[in-house]
Formats: structure tokens, sequence, C-alpha cells
């Protein structure tokens, strides 16, 4: 009988550490994984666009047997691109869904709300879509981005005008805290450059006219103009910039990098010819390398077509992914974090690698250049590196 309890109390001992060890969101057979984005009103599409190319990518993972047998689960709450729903989305994704991580993130106003509440609760994250520098600079060591940083696509706007001979730059400013964060991120670009914009004008996120601030920029005689505008504001400053004859070389952020798209909402063929827009994609969507993803999402998604922001979320996806695996059987939130700290992958879809070390969270920095040829189609123009 002494035996038999000696025997009982060293099988409860021995599970006491396995107790001990048990994660948040993880489970012998699943990892619950959880997604804020925009699935509601004016940037829908995107927002789920980007979430539908990370869900491809986990089913595939799943396909093939999981991660060290446990399958991805991903849930997703929709922070409807504003602050105010962001936070709640976050809370509920953490405390309701008890998820393991989260892997999402668009609109920076909203991702801004949603940050305070994920650092309180120690859960990693990595970005998707999101730019505002402040998200992950100064370092948190739980937070990670694979999306361009707001400096980054401010020093490649002004880059790629000045490459192409602009001297006379005016800027379009949204007014809110994602187009602060930007302001701040592009003059400050201008200032390394030792340069001034000539003229600086600004828009709400859904302006009904921007007349009166493009025949203020016409009148001062820009050869290039910086977007720092969402798809709403921007369409509606394009529109009546044609219409008021101001059609200089325009550089726009990755909020409009899905040129083709953009170029519809826009409504006027002419409007849009002198566009250009970054990405973190390498390649255009009809890029024959992209065949086996067109596929696959068109497939799954009836209706919806193969887009940049899909091979976003394709490439966040891959990375998260690799970063579990080499996170180990022994899921943690510390593990991955170690694991997302030191990974360094090279999609298919991006334009360079996404590398995140202990010292650098922003962890891509790649940036493609894509507009509309004579007949309409989607196509990349070119490349921009840049370094702090």
């Amino acid at each position: 009988m002494r035996r038999v309890v000696l025997g009982l109390g060293l099988a409860v001992a021995c599970a006491l550490p396995m107790i001990a060890r048990a994660e948040t969101g993880v489970t012998d057979k699943e990892i619950l994984i959880g997604h804020l984005g925009v699935l509601t009103g004016p940037l829908a599409s995107t927002g789920k666009y980007v979430f539908d190319g990370i869900d491809v990518v986990y089913d595939r993972v799943n396909r093939e047997g999981g991660i060290y047998g446990r399958k991805i689960r991903y849930v997703s709450e929709d922070n409807r691109c504003q602050a105010a729903y962001g936070a709640a989305a976050a809370k509920k994704l953490i405390y309701e869904e008890k998820v393991f991580m989260i892997h999402g993130g668009a609109c920076s106003n909203a991702s801004l709300a949603e940050k305070p509440e994920i650092v309180r609760a120690h859960v990693p994250w990595v970005i998707t879509a999101s730019t505002a520098d402040s998200l992950t600079d100064p370092i948190n060591p739980m937070i990670f981005t694979t999306s361009l940083a707001a400096w980054v696509e401010g020093a490649a706007q002004l880059q790629r005008a000045i490459d192409l001979g602009a001297k006379r730059i005016a800027v379009v400013l949204q007014q809110d805290a994602w187009g602060h964060e930007r302001t701040t991120a592009l003059l400050a670009q201008f200032k390394k450059h030792n340069i001034e914009p000539i003229v600086q004008e600004e828009l709400p996120p859904e302006p009904s006219d921007a007349t009166a601030a493009a025949l203020r920029i016409k009148e001062a005689k820009p050869d290039a103009v910086i977007l720092e505008l969402f798809p709403k504001a921007a369409s509606i400053y394009m529109r009546d910039a044609f219409k008021v004859g101001l059609t200089p070389p325009t550089f726009g952020g990755s909020a409009l990098g899905d040129v083709d798209a953009f170029a519809k909402n826009v409504g006027i063929a002419g409007a849009v010819r002198n566009l250009q827009s970054l990405s973190m994609v390498g390649l255009s969507p009809d890029d024959p390398k992209m065949a086996e993803w067109k596929k696959v999402i068109e497939s799954k998604y009836t209706g919806t077509k193969f887009s940049i922001w899909h091979m976003m979320g394709i490439a966040s996806g891959e990375f998260v992914v690799a970063a579990l695996k080499a996170a180990g059987p022994n899921l943690t939130r510390e593990g991955i974090a170690a694991a997302l700290s030191k990974q360094t992958l090279s999609p298919v879809t991006y334009a360079g690698p996404i590398t995140c070390t202990p010292q650098d969270h922003q962890c891509y920095k790649s940036v493609s250049w894509f507009g509309l040829d004579a007949g309409g189609k989607l196509v990349m123009l070119g490349h921009t590196t840049v370094a702090r």
C-alpha cells in the first residue's frame, strides 16, 4: 500500500512540471493564433485579402501535418480600421479567445490603439500591414513587423522622386494619427536630403472634395507630389487634381500599392497615368511564379481576384510558420519571440528578405514600385533601396 501511495505521489509530482509548462493557446493538437484586421468598411477587401493570404499558408501547413503535430487555428477580430474598435478587438482575442499569439494588423490608427493591451498581456505580435514606426520602435521583445515601417516608405518615396529628377516636391498628408506619423517620418527624410517640400496640404481621411488643395499645389508648380493618404482620400485627391490639370509624377505609399484596384476607385483613367505606388511585393500578381498561389486563392475564395494584398499575407504567413518550427515542440510565447528575433526568410512573393534581429524588429525594408502601363495593366516599374 505504501508503494502505491508513493507511486501515485511520484506520478503527481512528475505531472506538475508539465502543467506548469502549459502555454495559453497551445494544446497537444492545436496552436490558436489571433488576427486583428479590417474586415468591414472601405478598406475591408484589403484587410480580408491579407488575412486570406495568411490563412491559405496555415491551411497548407495543416494539410502537411501541422507544426510538430499541432494544427493552426486562425481566428479573426474586426478592428474596422478604427482606433475605437482596435483595443476592444485585441482584448477579445487575448482574454476571451485566449490566443497564443497575434498575427495581423492593418491600419495603423487601429494598431496603435491595440498595442498597449497587447504589450500589457505580453502576447507575441507579428504585424502584417500597419506601418507606424512607433509600433516597433523602440523595440518591444514581443512585437515584430513583416510590413514596411513609415520611415522606410517615406525614404523610398522621396528617393524615388529624386531619382526621377524631381526638385520641386509637394506633399499631401492625412489628418489622423497614421498621417501624423507618416508626416514626421517623411519630413525627416526631406531634412536628411537638405531640402524642403515646396508646399504641404492636409486632407481628412474621408474628404468630399480636394479641389482647393489641388489648386494650391498647382500654383506652387511642383514637378512631383508625394501622397501620404489612405485610398479614400487619395482617390478624391487624384480625381480633383486631374480635373484642375495637375498631373505631375505622383508617388503613393503602400496603402495605394494595388494601383489597379485604386484606379478603379478613382474612376477616371487619365487621373492615375502618372501615379506610382510602392509595395512590399516583388512580382506582379499575374507573374507566372504566382500561378500556384493564385490558383489556391481564387479556388478557395470564389469571385476573388488574386492581388498584392494576398501576396503580403502569404509572405507573412510563411515567416511565422518558419518561426513556429524554429521555436521547437515545447512551444511558449517567450520561445516564439526568441525565434522571431533571429528569423530570416526570403518569400517568393516579396521583393527581398524578411530579417529580424534582436536589435531590429522592423524586419522588412525592400521596396518595389507599381503603376499602370498604357493599356491599363498593372506593371512593376522598379525598386528602391533605403537605409537609415
